[in-house]
């Protein structure tokens, strides 16, 4: 189960950046309709901008995304997960790749307070259920666990 590799993965992180890897890793070797997998992280110099993090896919030009644009930035605005099942029909999109159907963004919570998310595409419309939901919401608490038993590593 993918979940108990994650959880495993974060028992075993010496730091935020392992951790995000080894979870963008996992999920892009299990999960082929999963095509962009990545973690966004508010800027501990400026809230209002998430930043990229550890990624799988294609390289994307939005490196940095004001909270105020984008799919990435709804979610952690509204501090809650966002799916778009036709990325072409949502205005709030952001254009990474032409191939890009779908979209789910998760945010991450460490204490109280949205610090990151959990950004999929996928190449296929409406790709993302109520399990893909599930599954990503519980991998977000993981990690925002992580960060706070880590007590005060930076993002």
């Amino acid at each position: 189960m993918l979940l108990a590799r994650i959880r495993e993965a974060t028992a075993a992180a010496s730091s935020l950046k392992a951790l995000e890897s080894g979870i963008v890793e996992a999920i892009s070797e299990r999960l082929p309709h999963y095509n962009w997998t990545g973690f966004y992280w508010l800027d501990p110099g400026d809230a209002e901008t998430l930043v990229l993090g550890a990624f799988a896919g294609e390289p994307t030009p939005h490196v940095r995304i004001p909270v105020t644009q984008g799919i990435c930035g709804s979610a952690a605005a509204l501090g809650e997960t966002v799916v778009v099942d036709d990325v072409h029909a949502d205005p709030r999109y952001l254009s990474c790749s032409i191939k890009t159907k779908s979209e789910i963004v998760v945010p991450i919570r460490a204490y109280g307070k949205v610090v990151g998310e959990i950004d999929i595409d996928s190449h296929t419309p409406a790709a993302f259920t109520e399990i893909d939901r599930g599954f990503l919401e519980e991998a977000a608490r993981i990690v925002g666990a992580f960060i706070e038993e880590q007590s005060g590593e930076s993002i």
